[in-house]
């Protein structure tokens, strides 16, 4: 599915220019350091290291040891957090930005002297021998891609056999005409473009007509992987926030109630199973047999 959306009012040129546009932007400040955008690059790949988020991902992953892969590396904070964990790192960024890209990502590797090696090259035409990497790991990378069935066979082919491939943060849409109102309600697509989300059942589709076995798709509500920089915690407050607007009694009340493991849980399944927002997060762990 095409990019369609021509709304682009401030009219940058590159992603760098969009996200350099939104650090001086004084009301997105809480926005940047939640994306990692802020700087020092390395002090923001050490608290992604430490985050919930991360600390959730972990737990999928295989080993502590071997090759990684990082799809679409950005500045550097995926790669950065499987260094640390053990890894051999191989951060795939195509953007050559000392902000947002491959010198970025340069420059963390030389600053902390981890095992970082960066390519720049696009995921649908990987420069990898088949079967060479224990993991591939994309965040918030599938959605991006020009062909995503084609991608997902590059992860697959560079896959070595038992080896893991997660994909987090995919922004997910219920039905293709509301991809216009995912691009009105993004920060950054309005004044650079480049956003994109796909049906569930696409991602799915792409990722299992790879020959990939599917083991965990992770809703918006079920893995802070999604729902990150939220605490569990404040998740709930939020959502008990949005049930009963501004009465603050019946807010602490219903808090209460979500925060019994089972209330949460029915509740949990309920919003998943209502949730239509353009744009909502899902991450996907897979395996190559």
């Amino acid at each position: 599915m095409a990019n369609t959306s021509n709304k682009n009012p401030v009219n940058l040129k590159s992603w760098e220019e969009a996200v350099q546009w939104l650090r001086e932007q004084p009301e997105q400040s809480e926005l940047v350091i939640a994306a990692y955008y802020d700087d020092p690059v390395i002090d923001a790949a050490d608290r992604y290291w430490k985050s919930l988020e991360w600390k959730e991902i972990s737990k999928f992953l295989p080993t502590r040891s071997g090759a990684a892969l990082d799809i679409g590396a950005g500045r550097g904070i995926a790669s950065f957090a499987l260094a640390k964990e053990g890894y051999k790192v191989t951060a795939l960024e195509p953007d050559p930005s000392a902000l947002v890209g491959a010198e970025s990502i340069r420059s963390l590797a030389t600053e902390t002297g981890l095992s970082i090696k960066t390519v720049e090259e696009f995921s649908e035409t990987l420069p990898f021998r088949d079967n060479s990497f224990d993991l591939v790991f994309a965040r918030a990378v599938l959605h991006h891609t020009t062909d995503l069935a084609k991608a997902c066979k590059e992860f697959y082919r560079v896959l070595k056999p038992g080896g893991t491939f997660i994909a987090a943060r995919e922004h997910v849409i219920s039905k293709h005409e509301d991809i216009e109102e995912f691009f009105d309600i993004h920060p950054l697509h309005k004044v650079y473009g480049g956003e994109n989300a796909f049906l569930l059942k696409e991602y799915k589709t792409a990722i299992e007509n790879a020959n990939f076995r599917i083991c965990s798709v992770l809703s918006p509500l079920g893995s802070a992987i999604n729902y990150a920089p939220y605490t569990p915690e404040a998740l709930k407050s939020e959502i008990a926030f949005r049930i009963v607007k501004n009465n603050h009694f019946l807010t602490n009340s219903v808090n209460m109630v979500l925060s019994n493991k089972y209330a949460w849980a029915i509740m949990r399944r309920l919003l998943d199973a209502i949730d239509n927002r353009p744009g909502r997060l899902y991450s996907f762990v897979a395996e190559k047999p």
